[in-house]
């Protein structure tokens, strides 16, 4: 018995020296594996009670009880210490502190270009005019034909083209004018409508991109006259400039308008004075405009003896860079960050 005593003394005072250190939870359940698991050290010593004799298996059963509580105890105490003081650190470094700046999000915003659609479309929807869309991908009837430029007429030089590949008659619009024809087509007057949308041209500088947006506006009826188109964009160029740029109509020519013209305003930079951006002139052309050519209405089956209209057309990213005194079109397609920040 008394050798029974002493390893049960011993394994107390070994338990003691290897839980004292420990600061894993696992190890610390592995040690108690190691004294009270079914092959564990507590467990072997008890093993032996059998050859005992009857009056010392008490007295040995007893202390062994009180070692196991002891381990259970213990163990028990350092874990839960150990998960306590794990999930303070935890707090300690996920804790916000309340006093410091919070941080901002960048929002975003609609493109300058966007924007100014989004402007036009408004000054023109509060006239009465109806918002249409069309597709990107056009025929040449639609893009050129059925808009008065032939096969072999020199204005399709202006538009230089972008053709799809083994697809002759078919390319990229080179202007929303297409638009006009799909609704002619469709509905019969009175029409009163504008086409806004990306269109696309061989052409690339600092004023011309080979994609850009544009505008285009119809309206057929009778008895309309060339003053009605003068009221309707002079009204426009007050509404999205100032009530005070003054407005001019200089003559022009666009195959599939008669008579045309273009429209000029008074320069938002000098203020008319003559400066590098009007080239001295005092005035910017903004647009074109023009009575929709009989030759159009012919093709859309429409009596030009009984309907008459005006067009007109103007380019969203000049229109931006007048309104923002921008000096390079290709700062709108660059995402330059610096730059549509601004906006």
């Amino acid at each position: 018995m008394t050798d029974l005593l002493t390893e049960i003394q011993d394994l107390s005072r070994r338990f003691s020296e290897e839980i004292g250190s420990l600061k894993d939870p696992n190890l610390v359940l592995k040690v108690k594996a190691d004294y009270l698991g079914k092959k564990g050290y507590l467990s072997a010593l008890l093993s032996r009670l059998p050859q005992l004799s009857v009056e010392d298996r008490p007295v040995i059963g007893k202390e062994a009880n009180i070692l196991k509580r002891r381990i259970e105890e213990e163990c028990r105490s350092l874990l839960e210490g150990l998960k306590e003081k794990r999930l303070t650190q935890q707090a300690d470094s996920e804790s916000v502190d309340v006093t410091l700046p919070g941080v901002w999000n960048r929002l975003g915003c609609l493109h300058p270009v966007r924007q100014v659609m989004a402007e036009a479309e408004e000054i023109f929807v509060s006239m009465g005019f109806q918002v249409h869309e069309g597709p990107e991908i056009e025929t040449d009837y639609y893009n050129f034909e059925a808009l008065n430029i032939p096969a072999d007429h020199p204005a399709r030089e202006m538009q230089d083209t972008f053709y799809i590949k083994d697809r002759k008659s078919e390319l990229l619009r080179t202007h929303t004018s297409p638009v006009q024809i799909h609704v002619m087509k469709k509905t019969k007057p009175p029409i009163q409508m504008i086409a806004p949308g990306v269109v696309y041209r061989r052409d690339s500088d600092v004023s011309h991109t080979p994609m850009f947006h544009q505008i285009e506006g119809l309206l057929v009826d009778e008895g309309i006259r060339f003053s009605d188109l003068k009221g309707t964009l002079t009204l426009f160029v007050h509404q999205f400039f100032d009530p005070k740029v003054r407005v001019r109509f200089r003559p022009s020519y666009f195959p599939f308008t008669e008579p045309s013209a273009e429209v000029d305003i008074g320069c938002v930079v000098c203020r008319g004075k003559g400066c590098r951006v009007c080239k001295q002139s005092g005035w910017l052309e903004v647009m074109g405009c023009g009575m929709v050519a009989p030759a159009v209405f012919e093709q859309v089956g429409y009596d030009p003896e009984k309907l008459t209209g005006y067009a007109f057309g103007m380019g969203l990213e000049r229109l931006a860079m007048l309104k923002f005194g921008i000096n390079d079109i290709r700062l709108f397609f660059e995402n330059d960050m610096r730059f549509l920040s601004q906006f």
